[in-house]
């Protein structure tokens, strides 16, 4: 079993005074839909607030469920559910986030939250979980079509296929840069090179490299 250390505490003499954490989680409902569950949580350490309390104290604690089309990527239900808030009408601004249905959470996603929820139209912490979503999406695209075996294979696909592949990649970060050499091997057809994160476990279970085209499908 790999040891993951998701928070490395840093090394300092210092008291923690509060947690944020957000976290996103997928599940494939059938092969046209996934739902994207997130949830974000603010936690106040225990003593902090009320000294004689020995537990963590929640001040938010909300979660976000977009069940959104594959591929179209264009979120079809919504539901916003405030388990914990500071203020009694919090939960009015719920029905609101029904805005996103017909939504597409790809490309211009963020600047659409933005737009419809951001200040006085939404709840901050659920506008910040929202924001979060539309890398998720990507990363879920690329499951969906592992669980599939229909990973991008660029030296088999026509150039109008290769582009689709990676179209929701295009410009997200320096290395899917538009101008930058992977993309310019894709699109010359040459294999993407097997993922660092394959490599290891590859290595840990004494897999060589070449078994990627079998995973790939």
């Amino acid at each position: 079993m790999p040891n993951y250390n998701f928070f490395p505490e840093p090394e300092i003499e210092g008291e923690l005074i509060h947690t944020r954490r957000y976290e996103v989680r997928t599940y494939k409902m059938n092969n046209d839909r996934f739902l994207m569950r997130g949830v974000v949580c603010d936690e106040k350490p225990a003593g902090l607030y009320i000294s004689s309390d020995p537990d963590v104290l929640w001040v938010h604690h909300m979660i976000v469920d977009l069940e959104v089309t594959f591929p179209a990527l264009v979120i079809d239900k919504v539901s916003v559910t405030f388990h914990e808030r500071p203020h009694e009408h919090c939960t009015d601004i719920e029905p609101h986030y029904q805005n996103l249905v017909g939504l597409s959470i790809a490309r211009g996603f963020n600047n659409k939250v933005k737009e419809l929820f951001g200040g006085p139209r939404g709840c901050t912490p659920i506008g910040a979980l929202l924001s979060a979503r539309a890398p998720v999406a990507i990363q879920s695209t690329w499951s969906m079509r592992a669980g599939q075996g229909k990973l991008m294979s660029p030296q088999d696909a026509t150039p109008e296929d290769r582009r689709k592949g990676y179209a929701m990649n295009l410009n997200t970060c320096h290395m899917w840069n538009e101008n930058g050499e992977m993309v310019a091997g894709i699109e010359r057809g040459e294999p993407m090179e097997v993922p660092v994160w394959i490599k290891k476990r590859f290595k840990e279970l004494g897999i060589p490299d070449s078994e990627w085209e079998k995973v790939r499908g």
